[in-house]
């Protein structure tokens, strides 16, 4: 199967090498870098480590995503592998995200932190309490139990474009688990392994900012898709 990795990247040149070193190659088509207003040497440092860098001014998480679905569509690739680029995630782990896409016919792996491995302080405090309230929040009102909503996950590409994806910033991820629900699509999680940053800080939980508007549209994404209005997505 053709597999791509979409990688939306913010001031990341310093851990972007060791993410790109990680990466099976063997596995792994092409490597989408979505450079997301960098004001760093981000850009040339992905290339230089042979990604597909493309361009998206406007900040959002969201906004990079669609960027690179949009570029693919072209390419049509079989899975698509969403992973950061500040290397607290283990790329090799990608194998074991897409195993079960590949081996046993699902549509959707989510990669568990909490199933897995993390170092101790890599999820903090206010993630960890925020991801246990979304999950719980979308198994009461969707009556699937995740027990994550971390970014670095595979899908269909076919299954992601049925999606429609409209999320431009913060809710993307928990938008896609929504609607991978509604949608019908087989989902399971793999335990995947989480170290603490070393470089640089989380530009979602590191901030005070970040975390009220992270958690602010995750809460309004999972009451948004109860809405009549939403419900047959």
């Amino acid at each position: 199967m053709k597999i791509s990795v979409i990688m939306p990247v913010l001031d990341e040149e310093k851990s972007l090498p060791l993410v790109m070193k990680d990466i099976p190659r063997d596995l792994v088509e092409e490597v989408v870098v979505i450079d997301n207003g960098s004001s760093d040497g981000s850009a040339i440092v992905a290339r230089e480590n042979g990604a597909t860098v493309l361009s998206e001014p406007r900040k959002g998480y969201g906004y990079a995503c669609l960027r690179g679905i949009e570029y693919l569509k072209s390419k049509s690739p079989d899975i698509v592998v969403f992973l950061d680029a500040d290397y607290s995630d283990y790329p090799e782990e990608i194998s074991s995200l897409v195993r079960p896409i590949i081996e046993e016919g699902y549509d959707m792996v989510i990669g568990s932190r909490v199933k897995g491995k993390s170092e101790k302080g890599a999820i903090l405090p206010q993630a960890r309490y925020g991801n246990m309230l979304g999950t719980f929040l979308i198994r009461i009102f969707y009556g699937f139990r995740y027990t994550d909503l971390g970014p670095f996950r595979a899908i269909r590409f076919d299954k992601l474009i049925d999606m429609d994806m409209q999320d431009k910033t913060f809710g993307w991820t928990v938008e896609m688990q929504i609607k991978g629900i509604k949608k019908g699509c087989r989902i399971t999680e793999v335990p995947v392994s989480y170290r603490k940053r070393s470089i640089g800080k989380s530009k979602v939980t590191g901030t005070i900012r970040g975390t009220i508007g992270a958690s602010w549209k995750i809460l309004w994404t999972i009451f948004k898709y109860t809405s009549r209005k939403f419900y047959n997505l």
